[in-house]
């Protein structure tokens, strides 16, 4: 519904003072990073990303974001039917403690890794005799990428699951289906477009994490790269060329991932609308 009891003047000043801070903040950014990225041509940006030690980054960085969504979308899942279908001590902890990524610097979560799995700790030293390596390697990106990116799938599905209820999986299991057909058939289907707008949201946050896995990481070129520390590393190194074909690469997944949290965003609207007016059981 559209406001017209303030004055005129009232409606335009909100409206160029937030279409100022869009051009200034997001879009002026933005477009100086495709200017930079295509300023030598066609055949410099394709080498800036063509490089290998690139290419690593964008492998690593993939792989990262997919281990950290796997994990994220079966916590999540689990934890929202936890907190939205029981009653249990600890639930408004369980609650916070999903909310925690969301208040701790992730420089911070990459320090608390670091000294969790460091030499200077019994676990740490542990792993290194048994040859495991956490920090400094793959897992240690992983893991820390994961945190960060932790309460994404579980603060989107849980009011997706409240809105929706419990009547469809009731009535399945009062006619014989198992709790696996229940959920497979029943629950998923009814919570599907929150799990999607979780994952697009835990993915995209995954892609373009810095500060945890600069601290996890050793910026070991080649090896421990993501596509954000490369575009730092090759900033640094004055290849501002290459830096900017890889930050457009990031860039162009931000734009992707807009228009499907548009989309995914819109359904899921009307999936909440739709389960709001469904008529409460006689």
């Amino acid at each position: 519904m559209s406001r017209t009891d303030a004055p005129w003047w009232v409606r335009h000043f909100l409206i160029l003072s937030a279409a100022g801070f869009v051009a200034v903040l997001l879009v002026a950014p933005a477009a100086n990073v495709l200017y930079e990225a295509f300023l030598k041509g066609p055949s410099a940006y394709l080498k800036g990303i063509a490089d290998k030690d690139t290419l690593h980054a964008i492998f690593l960085t993939s792989v990262v974001a997919l281990i950290a969504v796997a994990i994220n979308l079966v916590f999540g899942v689990a934890a929202s039917w936890a907190i939205t279908k029981y009653r249990f001590p600890g639930k408004s902890l369980l609650i916070t403690l999903i909310d925690i990524p969301f208040s701790v610097s992730p420089v911070v979560s990459g320090l608390i890794y670091v000294l969790t799995f460091g030499l200077q700790s019994k676990l740490g030293q542990w792993l290194d005799n048994q040859n495991v390596q956490i920090l400094y390697a793959a897992p240690g990106i992983a893991i820390a990428t994961t945190f960060v990116t932790f309460p994404f799938v579980a603060r989107e599905v849980m009011p997706v699951m409240e809105a929706v209820g419990s009547d469809q999986e009731e009535a399945a299991l009062t006619l014989g289906a198992s709790a696996w057909q229940t959920f497979w058939h029943v629950t998923l289907p009814n919570i599907k477009w929150g799990v999607i707008y979780g994952v697009i949201l835990c993915g995209s946050r995954a892609m373009g994490e810095f500060g945890a896995v600069s601290v996890v990481s050793g910026h070991i070129t080649g090896q421990t790269d993501t596509m954000s520390l490369r575009v730092e590393k090759l900033y640094q190194e004055y290849q501002t060329q290459a830096a900017f074909s890889v930050a457009s690469l990031l860039l162009f997944l931000a734009f992707v991932t807009l228009g499907i949290k548009a989309a995914v965003e819109w359904r899921l609207r009307r999936q909440l609308t739709d389960a709001a007016r469904k008529p409460e059981p006689a």
